[in-house]
């Protein structure tokens, strides 16, 4: 009997659950979703197919294509917001995949909730960061191709949340890393940009195969990878199996998005343009391990070890790339760091089950947004100071780019918890959720949150004076000047974004509700009003750290000059700008044990696999030496040998009668 692996809308019935396809008629929009991808794709292969022809209009077409894919994600939101929730879930079949022996795999999308409001960051930040590159890239001679691996890069991360299965997740998966691969390492020439891409490249495929692994289980022990398949029946499977898929999708979203102990790549990868840093390390690919976790929210609730460790590994991620960010003077690297910690809020949210889900997404989606606008930020700075990167060659700058200052201000603002701003409403909405998830360790986890809202105030008010107030500590050559109105405009529009997205997805749980189709929710919902979010302890701590860690940054750098060479510091401090020592470990733990296990194979290939293939032509060799010196040449030799070859015989036989 043949094996259904990816089920279509005629094989499923209507039902109420976060896992439900309606057979109803979808619509224009919805039936026909894969133009999502379908506009990105056909981007990237004009662009990239196309050659030196396109080079005129190339960036052109590879901004247009993903605002169309964006333009079509709001209509498919609006239809989703006129069904009836529990019929917000659709599946659209595209085509049959491939299919071998009793195994038939279809390519289908699933539109509802969690996935569309990934595809709307995807394509709504993604298209904000394409007009900005229009500005950055002008004058790159290699522009037109840098549009054509962005437009890539969209098109594998809106298959990996749009994908109604494992497998077809998994494929979006892996074209994200190529794409990011191409994009870190754009400018090739450069050797650390090259180093990089390849590091991120390589500690992703660890990830990559603790999920390919679980995909493998998945398809033994259900018999199927649909998301239906596999997370309706999760918690039959018994907690050895739920565990075990659990630890290896943690592995797999650890390498995505840049989690202890798969983080080490995340830094090296700002060799990359800053769009690409915006784009890729700020809005998308590194929440693609959020995404997972939320989506496969039932297996990690069957198995509370994975889980827990999920909501451990956020909370220490957190703090580490807090710590780091504390330390670095590469404006990019700072705020790369702070990525890893924001993530790590996400992480840990995850990890709390459905009272986080809603939290970690909608810190997710408000982080995409000023995330995203520091970094086009950093970028117009750099733009304005020759590509300088070092905050201590900046100081004073608000005055000489007074629109990157602002927009790069409510960023800050946003991210460091200020009130009523974005990162407020859902920052505190993973520390209310972390403390109410009971227990020891959930204080444990809701402390840890808290000293990381400390700490990222901290770094984040470092950043800004250090960039913007001060003396100016300018290079002789620096003459700073605000950018173009292609790259500021982003800038201004994902500003707004942080201003307020946050209250318009938190205030009233209506993110929380239209998410719940999707992901499930808790049992009792903790709505988030303003009374709440002002008088509970755990939010007046946070901002009580969030104004400390403000005020001891602002005593360190904002009162004393700055040295515009970095002093050498105490052991935290150098442990802090060597990443915690995070490569020197992979570097004593893998990579020398590797290259000693390498040359040990050669070693046992060189002596004892090619000794025994030589050894043999060697005998050969050396007894043909030996035989050759019986064969002389010389007729009369064989002659004489013969005549004594005859008398012997003769001899024998005269003996014998």
């Amino acid at each position: 009997m043949a094996v259904t692996v990816f089920t279509t809308v005629s094989d499923v019935t209507l039902a109420a659950g976060p896992h439900t396809v309606t057979t109803e008629a979808t619509g224009a929009v919805l039936s026909n979703a894969w133009l999502l991808i379908a506009f990105p794709l056909a981007g990237a292969a004009v662009l990239l197919l196309g050659g030196r022809r396109t080079d005129g209009w190339g960036h052109w077409l590879g901004t247009a294509l993903p605002l169309a894919s964006f333009g079509w994600a709001v209509l498919a939101l609006l239809r989703l917001l006129e069904a009836d929730p529990v019929q917000r879930s659709r599946e659209v079949p595209v085509y049959e995949w491939f299919s071998a022996g009793d195994v038939t795999v279809r390519a289908n999308l699933l539109i509802d909730p969690l996935s569309i409001s990934f595809a709307l960051l995807i394509t709504g930040v993604g298209s904000l960061i394409h007009i900005y590159s229009v500005g950055y890239m002008a004058h790159d001679a290699n522009r037109r191709r840098f549009f054509g691996y962005l437009n890539l890069f969209v098109a594998a991360m809106l298959v990996l949340v749009l994908a109604d299965n494992f497998a077809l997740l998994f494929l979006g998966w892996e074209g994200v890393g190529l794409a990011s691969y191409l994009l870190i390492g754009f400018w090739q020439q450069r050797p650390a940009a090259a180093v990089a891409a390849k590091k991120a490249f390589l500690i992703n495929r660890v990830g990559d195969l603790g999920l390919l692994i679980a995909i493998m289980l998945m398809f033994g022990v259900f018999g199927t990878v649909a998301f239906g398949g596999v997370l309706d029946n999760a918690g039959e499977a018994g907690p050895v199996v739920t565990t075990a898929l659990g630890l290896l999708l943690l592995l797999g979203a650890c390498g995505k998005s840049a989690q202890l102990p798969l983080q080490a790549w995340l830094l090296d990868a700002m060799e990359g343009p800053t769009p690409v840093s915006a784009l890729i390390h700020a809005a998308t690919m590194v929440t693609a391990g959020v995404y997972l976790i939320v989506r496969a929210g039932p297996i990690f609730e069957a198995a509370p070890a994975a889980q827990t460790t999920t909501a451990v590994v956020g909370a220490a991620t957190l703090l580490a790339g807090a710590v780091i960010g504390c330390a670095k003077d590469d404006i990019k690297k700072a705020l790369a760091g702070s990525t890893m910690s924001q993530i790590g809020y996400m992480t840990l949210a995850a990890g709390l089950g459905p009272v986080g889900y809603a939290a970690a997404i909608a810190h997710l989606l408000t982080h995409g947004f000023f995330k995203a606008g520091l970094f086009l930020g950093a970028g117009s700075v750099m733009h304005g100071m020759n590509d300088e990167v070092d905050m201590r060659r900046f100081g004073g700058l608000r005055t000489a780019m007074p629109i990157t200052f602002a927009t790069f201000g409510l960023g800050y603002l946003a991210i460091i918890g200020f009130p009523f701003l974005s990162g407020w409403w859902t920052k505190e909405g993973i520390i209310e959720a972390a403390f109410t998830s009971g227990g020891l360790s959930g204080q444990l986890l809701g402390t840890a949150a808290l000293v990381g809202a400390g700490l990222t105030a901290f770094y984040m008010t470092r950043v800004m004076i250090l960039t913007f107030f001060g003396t100016r500590r300018w290079d002789d050559g620096a003459h700073p000047h605000e950018s173009p109105a292609s790259m500021t405009a982003p800038m201004v529009v994902l500003a707004l974004g942080s201003v307020f997205l946050g209250g318009l997805l938190v205030f009233g749980y209506r993110f929380a509700a239209f998410l719940e189709p999707a992901v499930g929710g808790p049992e009792e919902h903790h709505a988030f009003s303003l009374a709440t979010m002002l008088t509970s302890v755990p939010s007046l701590a946070a901002l009580a750290l969030m104004v400390g860690g403000a005020a001891v940054a602002w005593f360190m750098y904002g009162r004393a000059p700055v040295a515009r060479v970095a002093p050498a510091g105490n052991p935290v401090t150098v442990a802090a700008r060597n990443e915690l020592y995070g490569n020197a470990i992979n570097e004593g733990l893998f990579m020398r044990p590797g290259n000693t296990l390498t040359r040990a194979m050669v070693a046992i290939d060189t002596t004892v696999v090619d000794g025994m293939v030589t050894g043999v032509g060697t005998t050969v060799r050396e007894g043909s030496q030996g035989l050759r010196t019986v064969q002389t040449g010389f007729a009369r030799t064989y002659a004489l040998t013969m005549l004594f070859g005859a008398a012997i015989v003769v001899a024998t036989l005269a003996v014998r009668i």
